[in-house]
């Protein structure tokens, strides 16, 4: 798996603690320890642990009938993440920790790389630890544990959350022409949908195998009343406009992530081979056409500021306003309204309606 690289410049109870921010969720698929435990080696029985606990060549197993599932988090100012609501493990408003990324091989070579996640109590006891895999992995076949490190947690994270365009993405340029996201420039105009022409402040470009955590979701041709296909990655968030709100949503305007409207024919998930993804980034969070459907760009907040280059990350600390600070942010549509709905379809119907 390739790291970012800059491109020009128990039980599922949920148990409230306390009230938490109206600031945008990141849904996540993890595992609870107890579904994670040594088959062989020192810790036998033993779940899976942060860091500090953990044994090299231990051999973990996945339980036969283990299943993910969802833990919203928030991203605090501080650094720290606190568990949101809509939550499907932990205690609402308990702090999430960042513990360690993990380098596991099956017996056939293959390597997968995991992240620990640690919720604390008030105490600052671990209350929980849960795994989030950003490739998938399998029940009853062992992983042995061949190397941790606590510094690249954040950056492993933050390319998850990283809101990333495909090679091939048609871009609307200032002058209504399409240009492939891959050969933009850095200074390039851009038509936003809320702030006219913008012009792009840095581009990044990464590599992944396109498995698990990484896979992009692919909004099929005439999905949304796109023209060609979009491939995005799964937690970007599209700008859709009802007529009327067959959503049910209490306004015309949604911000819907792109995984929540999979739907296994105009819209689903594309698995397999390399993915090359591109962040665009510019002086505000900007809402910009890709393929013909408004889209978002990068948003620079805790989650994702670990994913730049370090002088890029040193730039923006002064120079960029709070992208969370952008009235479209209020726009998003959870989870929980969508379910049970083929979401495309009717947000396709209600556009042009």
């Amino acid at each position: 798996m390739a790291a970012l690289r800059v491109a020009r410049l128990s039980g599922r109870t949920v148990r409230s603690m306390s009230k938490n921010t109206s600031k945008p969720a990141q849904s996540i698929r993890v595992y609870q320890a107890l579904d994670f435990t040594v088959v062989n080696g020192a810790n036998l029985g033993d779940p899976i642990s942060f860091a500090d606990e953990l044994d090299l060549d231990d051999t973990y197993e996945l339980r036969r009938e283990a299943k993910p599932y969802r833990l919203s988090l928030i991203a605090g100012a501080s650094g720290q993440f606190t568990i949101a609501t809509e939550t499907d493990l932990g205690r609402v408003g308990a702090t999430i920790h960042l513990d360690s990324s993990l380098t596991l091989m099956s017996a056939n070579g293959a390597t997968t790389e995991m992240l620990v996640l640690v919720e604390v109590n008030g105490n600052s006891d671990v209350a929980d630890v849960y795994v989030l895999p950003l490739a998938p992995i399998e029940p009853r076949t062992g992983y042995s544990l061949v190397g941790f490190d606590h510094d690249v947690a954040r950056q492993k994270y933050a390319e998850v959350a990283c809101v990333s365009f495909t090679r091939g993405t048609q871009i609307t340029m200032s002058s209504g022409a399409q240009k492939p996201v891959e050969n933009l420039e850095i200074g390039d105009q851009i038509l936003t949908r809320d702030d006219g022409i913008q012009q792009l402040r840095w581009i990044g470009q990464s590599t992944h195998r396109a498995v698990g955590e990484f896979a992009p979701i692919c909004i099929r041709a005439g999905a949304l009343n796109n023209e060609n296909d979009l491939l995005v990655s799964a937690e970007h968030r599209l700008f859709i406009y009802q007529r009327s709100d067959e959503l049910g949503a209490g306004r015309n305007e949604v911000l819907v992530r792109a995984r929540h409207l999979i739907n296994g024919d105009s819209v689903v998930l594309r698995e397999g081979g390399f993915v090359d993804y591109f962040q665009l980034l510019f002086d505000e969070h900007q809402i910009i056409y890709a393929e013909g459907i408004a889209a978002e760009t990068l948003l620079i907040d805790t989650r994702t500021r670990q994913a730049l280059p370090e002088d890029v990350s040193k730039s923006l600390t002064t120079s960029l306003p709070d992208h969370e600070a952008r009235p479209h942010m209020d726009y998003e549509v959870g989870e929980n309204l969508l379910k049970n709905l083929d979401a495309a379809e009717l947000l396709r119907r209600a556009s042009t309606r």
